[in-house]
């Protein structure tokens, strides 16, 4: 991707430099970077952002088309179901391997989708750090809509706070303090004042919700939903006050149901769209198709790549019992278009959208990129290369 543009960067490229960035990050937010940052932004052309766009556009029309909920009515399990569902997600990200078509021409296609957030607060901060310590030429943004990080931070304020004080608005999870994207939490406080809450914090009383904030107990009003299902399940025995499905009297920005709704579980309602690969429900197949070797089995209901199964056989698809909850989805082929000293490196990005409650349809507002040299992207799958890891893209703007 843009030969010039990445040459002169890998010219530049000085390990030193880059050593100094991340300890700049340990500096800043004292043991909370958890997961590898990539040597490299990604630099991206003209003509692939906006297939990259056109994607995401083709995607929102189905999402906003008056029958979605009608089609995702099963997509959310019933005993993880939410009360006072909202009419849309609040927020929207969009995963896209870099692919090359026949013709040797870049393309995405889409892997994933999500109605829930990602790291809305570590990417501005992220995208500032590469470009201090980094060589970033001008004529790229990460940000869309004509913004700038000062816009971008005042808007995803505003956007979370919901005309709440601050201190009535909370970013819940489960045992904050440890989960890998923390830094994002603190940088979401810094920026908006909306501190992370442990589910076990929070206090009920009736149908209101309340955390101790400095020793003072204070009202819940609204809640940005970072807290995954699938998490919370890893502790059985975990004694709260507050259960998600409860009815309450507060503000969901991202409403849990919108997680099961806008996810693997949508994939199958987006074909004819050139950037979705082949999907399928795989209790609605009436025969396999005949090369299983290029297709690969995903759960519907896990997270960060759990239970995926990249090499499919038709004895593995018959001993599943519960089929409506799998995917069989058209496997693509990652191109590795970041060059690297060490060789090729494949790259996802992710398209952040939020959703403003009455608007038609959500906003891009930023990216993030995910560096790979293993089989799947991921941290578990590229603890021994370099040159992978968490990054930004930066799009051709000039």
């Amino acid at each position: 991707m843009l030969p010039e543009v990445r040459q002169q960067y890998n010219k530049l490229f000085k390990q030193a430099r880059y050593e100094a960035l991340v300890e700049t990050v340990h500096a800043d937010y004292p043991n909370q970077l958890e997961f590898r940052l990539a040597e490299t932004p990604v630099f991206v052309p003209k003509d692939l952002g906006a297939k990259i766009i056109e994607a995401g556009e083709k995607i929102i029309d189905v999402i906003v088309a008056p029958d979605f909920k009608e089609k995702t009515k099963n997509a959310v399990p019933a005993d993880c179901l939410v009360p006072n569902e909202n009419a849309h997600s609040s927020f929207m990200a969009f995963d896209y391997a870099v692919c090359k078509d026949a013709e040797g021409n870049l393309i995405p296609q889409l892997i994933e989708l999500q109605g829930f957030p990602s790291i809305f607060g570590f990417q501005p901060y992220l995208g500032e750090a590469y470009r201090q310590a980094m060589y970033v030429p001008e004529g790229f943004a990460e940000y869309f809509g004509g913004r700038d990080r000062e816009m971008y931070i005042n808007e995803f304020r505003d956007f979370l706070l919901g005309g709440h004080a601050p201190e009535n608005v909370i970013l819940l999870e489960i045992y904050p303090e440890k989960q890998k994207t923390r830094i994002d939490f603190v940088l979401t406080a810094e920026y908006t004042g909306v501190k992370a809450v442990c589910l076990t914090k929070i206090q009920k009383e009736g149908k209101k919700l309340y955390y101790d904030l400095d020793g003072v107990r204070t009202e819940i009003k609204r809640i940005y939903h970072r807290l995954i299902f699938d998490e919370l399940q890893q502790f059985p025995d975990l004694q709260t006050e507050f259960k998600l499905t409860d009815e309450v009297e507060v503000e969901w920005v991202g409403h849990p149901n919108w997680f099961f709704r806008i996810s693997k579980y949508t994939l199958p309602f987006l074909q004819g769209n050139q950037y979705v690969p082949a999907s399928y429900f795989l209790h609605e197949l009436k025969e396999y198709p005949t090369d299983l070797e290029n297709y690969v089995l995903k759960p519907l209901f896990s997270f960060a790549g759990m239970g995926v199964k990249i090499n499919v056989t038709k004895a593995d698809l018959d001993a599943i019992t519960d089929r409506e909850n799998y995917l069989l989805q058209r496997k693509v082929q990652y191109e590795p278009v970041v060059e690297s000293p060490t060789g090729g490196t494949k790259v996802e990005i992710r398209m952040l959208y939020i959703w403003e409650d009455g608007a038609d349809r959500p906003k891009l507002i930023t990216n993030l990129a995910r560096l790979s040299k293993g089989e799947m992207i991921g941290v578990r799958y590229n603890a021994d290369f370099d040159w992978v890891g968490g990054s930004i893209c930066y799009f051709e703007t000039e």
